[in-house]
């Protein structure tokens, strides 16, 4: 396997402007609430990346298992990178009016590493834009009901909220869309579901990531790809966050030999250097898009510098082995924050799961998942909370991680491990 060595370490950017002044500006023009937070948590402003890491305007150093699934390739992969500047210095944006030969490359480029017979591809700028385009390819084909599944997380669009079963997102913007949830994991719940009404638009992750590293049963998506086809509904399987390789596996899909009718794909797509994601369907499903290719249309959607991330994004990830590599990072580091971790199990912590690089370690109460997070931070570690499952800590962290990586996390968490079993013990012996 070959891993692109990183460039030397950046000198971290002197902050254009201080702590303070940032804070302020937040608080005035970008969100209160988020500047309180962030007062909360230290309020490090990040400056620079490389590989694996981020530096703070202090000059400190963290190790990126975060970034909520982005980097599957590190920070500013040197193949992404130069792809973009070079499409930038050459031509940056389109006008629109003519072919876009970036576009084709990025579009074949993904195509060849979907499912079979996923062959039309919809670009778009976000996860979100992704989900609204599956939403509107079953409306084109009239299959207007949406199921989702309860913990799933699919954006926060108008139509994409619909589907993100949530309480809390989607109770200041009703009326949503009509959705129907559905247990995650429980087919035969989808289908009463399904055969209770007019054929749908089935919309699934193949391993929920907000909803707290979630895997289902066995032979789960087969027999939902099945039940879809009986009763005549669109099956969308979102990718945004497990595809291209964050699971060991090019796809959720692939892990059953599944095929959905549209794929979403986003995050990685971006080679975690310029924003895009895509809706990839089969000709069946993208019909009313191909007859009309101003149906649903996005000014910025497949720009050309976009395209370039694109396109070298999965030529790396392909090219590097990256896939393999997640699987086996995954395994191992699986195996480390057992071992980590192994004083709080059954108590502090109740359970440590997931695949690939898509992990989550399940606390027994959100305050001591937050503090876990915090504790993780001062050390140089970042990791995030699941936005759908706050008593989860999730780690996505990027296949270009070093063993030296490997080990610095394992002493990382068996630090986090003793700090929160002394916290533990002082908590108790109040009481």
């Amino acid at each position: 396997m070959s891993v692109t060595p990183p460039a030397p370490a950046p000198a971290p950017a002197t902050a254009e402007a201080s702590t303070a002044e940032v804070l302020n500006i937040y608080r005035r023009h970008l969100s209160k609430g988020r500047a309180r937070l962030a007062s909360l948590t230290g309020a490090a402003m990040e400056v620079a990346s490389e590989g694996s890491r981020v530096w703070d305007a202090e000059g400190n150093e963290y190790l990126d298992c975060g970034g909520y699934g982005v980097f599957i390739l590190g920070h500013r992969h040197p193949r992404v990178v130069d792809a973009v500047i070079e499409q930038i210095r050459r031509h940056p944006m389109a006008t629109r009016l003519l072919l876009e030969p970036i576009a084709a490359k990025a579009a074949a480029a993904l195509a060849a590493v979907t499912p079979r017979g996923l062959e039309r591809v919809h670009f778009v700028n976000s996860g979100a834009e992704a989900t609204e385009t599956a939403i509107k390819l079953a409306r084109a084909h009239g299959k207007h009901r949406l199921i989702s599944a309860i913990g799933g997380y699919h954006g926060k669009t108008t139509g994409a909220l619909a589907v993100t079963a949530k309480p809390l997102y989607q109770d200041p913007f009703r009326p949503l869309l009509p959705a129907e949830h559905v247990p995650y994991g429980d087919a035969d719940a989808l289908e009463r579901v399904l055969a209770g009404g007019d054929p749908a638009c089935v919309i699934l992750e193949p391993m929920q990531g907000e909803g707290g590293a979630v895997l289902p049963p066995p032979g789960y998506l087969a027999r939902v790809q099945r039940l879809c086809a009986e009763h005549g509904a669109m099956f969308v399987l979102d990718e945004i966050q497990t595809g291209l390789g964050r699971l060991g596996t090019w796809w959720g899909a692939d892990i059953e030999g599944v095929r959905p009718d549209v794929l979403l794909v986003g995050k990685n797509l971006s080679g975690g250097v310029i924003p895009v994601a895509a809706a990839v369907a089969t000709p069946q499903a993208y019909a009313p898009f191909d007859k009309d290719p101003f149906l649903h249309t996005s000014t910025f959607a497949a720009s050309p510098v976009a395209m370039a991330a694109a396109a070298a994004a999965v030529a790396a990830i392909r090219d590097e082995d990256l896939v393999e590599r997640a699987r086996t990072l995954g395994e191992e580091l699986l195996d480390r924050l057992h071992s980590a971790l192994a004083p709080l199990l059954g108590d502090t912590v109740v359970d440590i799961r997931g695949r690939g690089l898509l992990l989550g370690i399940e606390m027994r109460d959100e305050g001591a998942a937050g503090e876990l997070v915090l504790n993780l931070m001062e050390s140089g570690l970042l990791v995030n909370h699941s936005l759908n499952a706050q008593r989860v800590v999730r780690l996505t962290p990027p296949a270009v991680l070093t063993p030296a990586d490997l080990d610095r996390i394992t002493d990382t968490f068996t630090s986090a491990a003793t700090t929160l079993l002394r916290t533990t013990a002082s908590t108790k012996g109040t009481h």
